[in-house]
């Protein structure tokens, strides 16, 4: 039996990249798997068919977890159609580099709407519906650690989401349901081509500092999600799982 089979996870922002590498890893490992997306309804599609021709159940459902409405349509999807809800990965997450001289406030709260509250409204959502057990699991990121230049609002919403794990750690904590962030490094996603982070000089200046001295796949992420969201990690709670191949 594999170690979710029976349990049902909702995977924010997984389309593509990280949030798709975890959905088909949970689904994989048994678990029924909401496959949330924002615009990428083809993206969301491909990931739900990885799932079902492995064999695991797997449903796209659109939603801007900025949006309350929208966030607790996702939640709600998952009872609707599996009746339960067990794992929670909070993974939608858009970044924009800026210097401080050019920050705007639509800069900081695009960045903030999603990284941040869209965190905490689909946890609210599903707050409701969690059971002994649960597991939260909030991706954030080694920048927070890194702080880079010209990083200022991206590092802030990251920085927030590693203190929020710890507060969720304690308001959950009672009902025995486990909050923890894994923060990945630099990996490689459409997304990180597209913005120039990888295959560049910043993706070899990061190598460098990288113990392991490679830049991370979605893979590398998706297994270690499994574990935290399995019995496995069961006495891991409020932690900040840095990932990224000992690049601090």
């Amino acid at each position: 039996m594999s170690k979710l089979t029976g349990k049902v996870a909702v995977v924010t922002g997984a389309s593509k990249g990280i949030g798709a590498a975890i959905a088909k890893s949970l689904g994989a490992a048994g678990a029924s798997v909401v496959v949330n997306y924002a615009s990428s309804k083809a993206g969301a599609d491909i990931v739900v068919a990885a799932i079902t021709k492995a064999g695991g159940k797997a449903v796209a459902v659109q939603g801007d977890v900025s949006k309350v409405a929208d966030a607790q349509g996702i939640i709600d999807a998952a009872i609707k159609n599996y009746g339960r809800l067990d794992i929670l990965v909070n993974n939608s997450g858009i970044y924009e580099f800026s210097p401080i001289e050019a920050i705007t406030p639509e800069h900081f709260h695009k960045q903030f709407d999603i990284n941040v509250l869209g965190l905490l409204l689909v946890t609210q959502a599903a707050s409701k519906h969690l059971p002994e057990g649960g597991s939260i699991i909030n991706i954030g990121s080694v920048i927070s650690r890194l702080t880079p230049a010209a990083t200022a609002v991206y590092t802030g919403t990251k920085g927030a989401v590693d203190a929020i794990t710890g507060v969720l750690a304690r308001e959950f904590g009672p009902r025995k349901i486990r909050v923890n962030a894994l923060n990945p490094g630099l990996v490689e996603t459409e997304g990180t081509h597209t913005a120039g982070t990888v295959g560049g000089d910043f993706e070899a200046d990061l190598v460098k500092q990288t113990p392991l001295s490679r830049t991370g796949q979605p893979q590398d992420i998706a297994s270690i999600a499994v574990f935290l969201a399995s019995d496995d990690s069961g006495w891991l709670t409020g932690e900040l799982l840095l990932a990224g191949g000992g690049l601090r």
